[in-house]
């Protein structure tokens, strides 16, 4: 199904939503976590870099948006009990949560299965992979308080039909789609409407390194996507559930 970038945000149509994006320091995460607080949303930003975090909480802020909430959070090194302790932390100061942004995502290397380095596997899989169902697993009874909330997993053509080479992270992103597919049927009716989105090319670092010989400045920046995410908050796509998104400039 496809999703129009072409979104014009509305002065607080996000009022009173807490949305907790994973990678909000840079890239997308970061155009979405503007564009969200931009709609009055107040923004928990999730990310390992507490310096790019702090630069884009600036951003908001410097921006008179909807001021947003920093938490460093390493998705390769957290435990169970990181989980645990980020639960009880979004309860105590907000007593819900109306979306859950997986953005995060590592790409890995190149290369076939075969020569495929161990130690990078395990670490892909676990940011892009283990930390999305961790933290989703934790986060769902908060999600739960909330009278509409949306689980969006960021996602990739790479993960919807094979292509060799893709390693780590083709595989992480067919099973981000496994997990979203299940998620939506088992949440069916609650009140937690689950997604997964691939959000096409784009002007990014990762997207230089899969395709370091691209001409990037053909490639839109985050900021012309990043209107649609508000979009699949907003009261407006409400009824979406079990979809596989895709972005269409």
């Amino acid at each position: 199904m496809n999703i129009s970038t072409h979104y014009n945000i509305t002065e607080g149509e996000l009022k009173d939503k807490i949305i907790l994006v994973t990678g909000a320091n840079r890239g997308f995460g970061r155009a979405m976590t503007l564009d969200l607080a931009k709609a009055g949303a107040t923004v928990i930003m999730l990310g390992r870099d507490l310096g790019s975090l702090e630069t884009a909480y600036d951003e908001v802020v410097d921006l008179g948006y909807q001021e947003p909430v920093l938490y460093p959070f390493d998705l390769e090194g957290a435990t169970p009990e990181h989980y645990e302790q980020l639960q009880a932390n979004l309860l105590e100061n907000f007593s819900k949560l109306d979306g859950l942004i997986h953005n995060a995502g590592i790409i890995g290397t190149m290369m076939p299965i075969e020569q495929y380095d161990i130690k990078l596997w395990y670490s892909t899989m676990q940011i892009n992979v283990n930390g999305p169902f961790m933290l989703t697993q934790f986060l769902i009874p908060v999600l739960s308080k909330s009278d509409d909330a949306r689980i969006l997993f960021l996602s990739s053509s790479v993960g919807r039909e094979a292509r060799a080479y893709w390693g780590a992270y083709g595989v992480s992103k067919f099973a981000i789609e496994g997990l979203s597919k299940t998620l939506s049927e088992e949440l069916e009716k609650t009140n937690i409407r689950v997604n997964s989105l691939d959000p096409k090319r784009m002007r990014t670092k990762m997207r230089q390194i899969a395709y370091p010989a691209e001409n990037i400045e053909n490639n839109p920046l985050p900021e012309a996507l990043s209107p649609a995410i508000v979009y699949l908050m907003s009261e407006r796509a409400k009824t979406l559930n079990g979809e596989q998104l895709t972005l269409e400039v």
